[in-house]
């Protein structure tokens, strides 16, 4: 990701970067933040501290990005599996993100699968999954 008006996020790009490239040319806009409904409804399915079950609005999930990078930086996404529906207003992503917790230098590996709704050629919607096993153990480990 160069250096933009994103460069804050720069530890999350690899999940911005297979995002944007998992839902191709159904969206407009280069980065994730601008394939972003400005009124996107992104709703995670599962408790971590810090982090509401329900956004609303791209300026509320950028924010809650800020504080995402600020705690884990990514080095991988991958193992990346597209399905889409409703003639490619809903895709459904799997993938696994790896990367490190900076508070304790613990790895962070995870799996997810997202459901995404697209509208007017943004994402409109996003419900989330993970393993929350995987969330807690790296969130809880011991500093190394």
């Amino acid at each position: 990701m160069p250096k933009s008006k994103y460069a804050a996020y720069q530890p999350a790009a690899p999940y911005f970067d297979l995002v944007r490239g998992a839902l191709g040319e159904l969206v407009d806009g280069e980065h994730f933040f601008d394939v972003v409904a400005e009124k996107v409804v992104y709703e995670v399915l599962y408790d971590v501290p810090g982090w509401p079950r329900v956004i609303k609005g791209r300026a509320e999930l950028m924010a809650r990005f800020l504080g995402y990078v600020d705690a884990i930086a990514l080095q991988s996404a991958d193992k990346l599996v597209v399905h889409t529906a409703d003639d490619g207003r809903v895709v459904v992503i799997e993938y696994e993100v790896h990367g490190t917790i900076l508070g304790t230098r613990v790895k962070y590996n995870n799996r997810f699968c997202s459901i995404i709704r697209i509208e007017d050629r943004k994402i409109a919607r996003w419900r989330d999954y993970m393993d929350s096993l995987a969330a807690w153990n790296a969130l809880t480990a011991p500093t190394h």
